[in-house]
């Protein structure tokens, strides 16, 4: 566990949400960074998409990358096998 900086007006941005979402300032933090690194790991994936592979990483132990980047893998192989391209 570490500090990290990061700038004011962020850190407000994260007070208002962690009050809205009833989460804490660090677990809003912490939910934005899984969603944005995932976001960037699979740009394919939508934000329901990422969230749906989040609950199921929590359903099966908790966040797990290298899981994680196969679960990712199968939205895209069931959309080509669909579009007849499998």
């Amino acid at each position: 566990m570490g500090i990290v900086k990061i700038s004011d007006p962020l850190h407000e941005s994260l007070r208002v949400a962690s009050q809205a979402l009833s989460r804490s300032i660090n677990a809003q933090a912490e939910h934005w960074m899984r969603i944005g690194m995932l976001a960037e790991l699979h740009p394919q994936l939508n934000h329901s998409e990422i969230c749906q592979l989040l609950i199921r990483a929590e359903q099966e132990g908790g966040l797990d990358l290298t899981r994680l980047a196969g679960w990712a893998q199968a939205p895209k192989a069931r959309a080509n096998v669909k579009g007849g391209r499998a």
